[in-house]
């Protein structure tokens, strides 16, 4: 009889791990005894109250309907790269050595990582910070290196810290502004320090906005590759928060500054992209229309946004043993809380009310520190129930 053995995984999977998900495993076993759930834990406005503006998908509907419905070019179609190209340009970005579209943001992300980083080295991590990245730094197996947002100011990237981070083995800084999750946007000021750094130690920088049209009390965007013409950076953005398409799975990657510090990484980003084909053809026909048509809904979901975040502000700064950021940007919230263990606040919190937020060591936060992550996208009644039922769990939960 022969002795059948178990398919080991590769060691580096182990690393590779998704709160704002994996909590979903648990939310379903809850929601399975018939309690009322609160979902406030993923950031897609689709779940929720928010509508694809029709012009966006009329696009893509003809484009099929056109039969353009094969592979695309590998960097994408060429409406859609010149549209990035304007809206780019409109931020400040006008030294552009290339632009590529991906399957979501995501993948841009992990195509520009993997072109740049060997096994062993690191790039600066903002922390709290979307998971992903930490994701891709396992599976690629760099050394982790995590640098603080400062809380008492703001949750700003942390000049110092980073400073104090950077080594021999360090390739890039990465800063997500907006920032997912605490919604924090960052300063010109501390932006313009972050460029001083990646000039000196010659580093990539890597920008994720995303979430750069959702701002709330008249704040202004800064791309940060707008500031300096010679700085090596990527800057990312895409369709599914801005235009209410996460399902449409399409992003983009806008390469700009020195031409001849950034032509060899380039080249290896564009062999990437040649290797996996081709991002989502006929949603391409989308980005046009959507970067240069009708954008009123970003102005009324920006409105829903902020009423739904001034909420979020005063109820949760009225929880004892809560205390949060009021957040400037995305669609996010990440308060402290007074507990030991946000694992164990997080899991018991959805047991007894429903309530599912995200625990704060998912996103990665300063040693000792407790946070929660909401998601401020579900309409006011949902917030308020749900705000309410954590302030009456916090009333009696021991750590």
């Amino acid at each position: 009889m022969i002795d059948f053995k178990m398919i080991e995984p590769a060691k580096k999977t182990y690393g590779v791990t998704y709160a704002i998900r994996d909590i979903i495993l648990l939310a379903d076993e809850v929601a399975k005894t018939g309690k009322e759930m609160f979902y406030l834990n993923i950031g897609d406005p689709n779940v929720y109250d928010h509508v694809t503006p029709r012009h966006i998908i009329e696009a893509t509907y003809k484009a099929m309907l056109e039969n353009k419905n094969g592979y695309s070019p590998s960097s994408g179609i060429k409406p859609a790269l010149e549209a990035i190209e304007r809206d780019a340009n409109k931020k400040g970005i006008d030294n552009i050595l290339d632009i590529f579209i991906t399957t979501g943001a995501s993948e841009a992300i992990e195509i520009c990582l993997t072109a740049l980083l060997n096994a062993g080295e690191n790039f600066l991590m903002p922390t709290p910070g979307y998971p992903l990245y930490t994701a891709v730094q396992s599976k690629l197996e760099l050394t982790p290196n995590p640098y603080y947002l400062d809380e008492s100011n703001g949750w700003q990237p942390d000049i110092e810290d980073i400073k104090s981070k950077i080594n021999d083995k360090t390739r890039a800084i990465v800063i997500i502004n907006p920032n997912n999750p605490t919604g924090s946007v960052a300063e010109k000021e501390t932006l313009l320090k972050i460029i001083e750094l990646a000039l000196e130690h010659n580093l990539l920088i890597i920008s994720d906005e995303i979430y750069d049209k959702l701002l709330f009390d008249g704040k202004k965007h800064i791309s940060i590759a707008s500031l300096n013409k010679e700085v090596p950076c990527v800057t990312f953005s895409g369709l599914s928060k801005n235009f209410v398409v996460p399902g449409f799975r399409l992003g983009w990657g806008v390469a700009s500054g020195n031409p001849a510090r950034m032509k060899a990484y380039l080249e290896a980003v564009n062999r990437i992209l040649r290797a996996r084909v081709c991002a989502n053809h006929p949603e391409q026909y989308a980005v046009s229309p959507a970067l240069d048509g009708d954008q009123s809904h970003i102005k009324m979901m920006v409105e829903t946004l902020q009423r739904r975040r001034d909420i979020t502000n005063e109820m949760l700064n009225n929880i004892p043993g809560i205390k949060l950021v009021k957040p400037t940007g995305a669609f996010y919230a990440f308060p402290s809380i007074n507990v030991k263990d946000d694992n164990k606040f997080v899991s018991e919190l959805i047991k007894k009310t429903g309530v599912i937020v995200v625990p704060g060591t998912g996103f990665g936060q300063k040693p000792g520190t407790s946070h929660f992550r909401v998601v401020i996208l579900p309409q006011e009644e949902v917030l308020r129930k749900a705000y309410e039922r954590i302030a009456d769990f916090l009333d009696g939960y021991k750590d």
